[in-house]
């Protein structure tokens, strides 16, 4: 698995470098909390993104994407694996070390509403970050949040209005003023426009790339559309139950998917030209629990090609073509 970091990449080092990442979560079981298991939310999960660059990570909800920003951002511990950032290692730093790094990676969260202070004006939530960070005097803040308010399409008269006074996709517009307020290198989107209307989508999804042009900036793209992410993402990782099972870019996984869950993904989609048509891959059954992931391949239970070895064996996710990964036995 550590060697996907480096196995699509070019010569240059990653800005973010994740290696056999894994984050379980532990929970009592039956009435009285005996016996413990645990959630095996990420289990090994290896990627990199260069600078400049979008990785989009898809799956179906559950499968651990979101946690796998949150570990990413050291909102959460990792329970094992490295987190290197520009090289760096941060995988155990205390508290305090991680302050400085902070400023090098941010987030825009899904929910453009729940993750404003409603209490405070929208200038004060983005200028928050840097009163935090100790940067520049109060006229010196405002200033910067003027100049972030017009980049990302709000106007500067916006700044002393209160966050239930703007529509939802100006809301996401003030989360990703807030995210670029230090400068960073990396921006974790967690599902960023799955909670916007179509058309507000296409304005704030077309921002991102307009911003990432200008400031060369690193994205990994957390979404269950898999139209929105061929639209943004350079690279393309397809999570099942806490695994990365395809890892390539993204014209390769639209044209030749090799995981047969990829497939059946690519298979939902629709098509707008009615004349055409798609082979459907319906897969069987519900996801398995995380808490107790099946043996082997976690997708064999709903796999339409499952052998006996897939019930065994867990597969490693291997090159199988020229910058395509897959975690298969039989590809």
């Amino acid at each position: 698995m550590a060697d996907a970091a480096q196995a699509t990449g070019g010569a240059e080092a990653p800005v973010l470098d994740v290696i056999d990442l894994k984050k379980h979560f532990p929970v009592k079981k039956g009435l009285f909390g005996g016996g413990n298991a645990k959630v095996h939310a990420v289990d090994g999960v290896s990627f990199h993104i260069n600078q400049g660059e979008t990785l989009g990570l898809v799956g179906e909800s559950g499968c651990g994407k979101s946690t796998v920003g949150r570990t990413v951002l050291r909102l959460l511990n990792p329970t094992e694996g490295t987190i290197k950032l520009s090289g760096r290692d941060v995988t155990h730093l205390s508290k305090q070390d991680m302050r400085p790094v902070r400023r090098e990676m941010q987030i825009i969260f899904q929910d453009p509403y729940s993750s404003l202070n409603p209490r405070m004006s929208a200038g004060d939530i983005v200028g928050e970050m840097l009163r935090v960070h100790g940067m520049g005097n109060g006229e010196e803040r405002r200033t910067r949040v003027a100049e972030l308010f017009e980049r990302v399409g709000l106007r500067k008269a916006q700044m002393d209005s209160f966050p239930h006074e703007f529509s939802g996709g100006q809301r996401q517009r003030i989360g990703i003023a807030r995210a670029l307020a230090l400068n960073p290198k990396v921006i974790i989107g967690d599902e960023p426009v799955s909670a916007l209307d179509v058309s507000i989508q296409a304005q704030v999804i077309n921002l991102l790339m307009d911003l990432q042009k200008e400031f060369n900036l690193s994205y990994l793209f957390i979404a269950h559309d898999l139209a929105v992410v061929e639209h943004i993402s350079h690279r393309i990782a397809v999570m099942y139950l806490g695994r990365i099972v395809e890892y390539t870019d993204k014209k390769t996984l639209f044209t030749n998917p090799k995981h047969p869950y990829t497939e059946a993904l690519l298979s939902a989609v629709p098509i707008p030209d009615p004349r055409l048509k798609r082979k459907k891959l319906v897969l069987e059954g519900d996801v398995p629990s995380p808490i107790n992931p099946p043996s082997g391949c976690h997708f064999h239970t709903r796999c339409p090609y499952a052998e006996e070895r897939c019930r065994v064996d867990s597969p490693v996710l291997r090159e199988v073509a020229p910058g395509q990964m897959v975690a298969c036995h039989l590809r």
